[in-house]
């Protein structure tokens, strides 16, 4: 079984054609696979392209945990960067069908660049989901880790808690990052972004994402961090997020349609032994 290894901006995922399986992965192979010491080791597995009736293309995405994930940006970006180096796609616009929406990519600058429209965030606890009446879930509060945090959520295709701060730090993200993921509050859990404002145009977050753990970089959480942004009126439409792994630049339409643009890159390929996942399901 043969993967190509990507990451974007330390955000690593493999992607896995699906002529490459007989049969569909277990969340047991999944999580085998993707372990850092006993697998090939990655934040994902993306598989695709499969066929699709609304795109030109189809991805589905799994966290190192077996589960599956209803959209990543940096997923996106780099399963566009391996359709544009396997010669499936060129430098003019295409559609990608997400179980979290579809999207439209496109290659930029010889592939230095690949943006990507993420779709609209909403705020409304139904659809990020968050329990409770309908609402907006602006400036509310959570437990996590014995302290308490003032949040907002957003959906962009996934849920997001983000949680502003004057202060933020990887061990922060990691201590409380588990307790909110797994918060009542959100009954298909959550990824978590501490987010502190530099100025009108900049940000800085920590990640926590659901079902891979800290990260480095996330696409749909500089969308979702950067929406919740520009909706407390603490930044513009045009911003760049800065994260451990680097930078995502986010525009925010009128609507919270999101635009993103950022790099990705090619690792290589990596062979998967036949017997490896001998007795796991595939």
């Amino acid at each position: 079984m043969r993967f190509e290894k990507y990451h974007a901006l330390g955000n690593d995922y493999l992607v896995l054609p699906p002529a490459e399986l007989d049969k569909e992965l277990s969340e047991e192979a999944i999580r085998r696979v993707c372990h850092r010491n006993f697998g090939l080791g990655s934040d994902g597995i993306l598989l695709g392209p499969l066929p699709s009736d609304q795109a030109d293309f189809k991805l589905r995405i799994y966290n190192p945990d077996g589960s599956e994930a209803e959209k990543s940006g940096n997923g996106l970006r780099i399963f566009s960067l391996y359709l544009w180096h396997s010669g499936q796609v060129q430098d003019t616009p295409f559609t990608i069908e997400t179980s979290g929406g579809l999207v439209r990519s496109q290659i930029i600058r010889g592939a230095d660049k690949i943006s990507v429209e993420m779709g609209r965030v909403s705020f409304r606890s139904e659809e990020i989901p968050v329990t409770g009446e309908p609402r907006e879930v602006i400036g509310e509060t959570l437990e996590a880790n014995g302290e308490t945090f003032t949040y907002h959520a957003a959906s962009i295709g996934n849920p997001h808690c983000i949680i502003p701060l004057q202060e933020i730090s990887a061990d922060l993200a990691q201590r409380i990052g588990p307790h909110v993921e797994n918060n009542p509050l959100f009954p298909q859990r959550i990824n978590m972004q501490l987010l502190k404002v530099l100025d009108r145009n900049n940000i800085q977050i920590e990640i926590w994402e659901r079902g891979a753990g800290y990260t480095l970089a996330s696409g749909s959480s500089s969308s979702a961090a950067a929406a919740v942004a520009h909706k407390l009126g603490l930044c513009n439409r045009e911003i760049l997020v800065r994260m451990p792994g680097g930078e995502i630049e986010i525009t925010i339409s009128e609507k919270f349609d999101i635009h993103m643009s950022g790099p990705a890159t090619r690792v290589g390929a990596m062979e998967l032994d036949d017997k490896f996942l001998h007795g796991l399901g595939q």
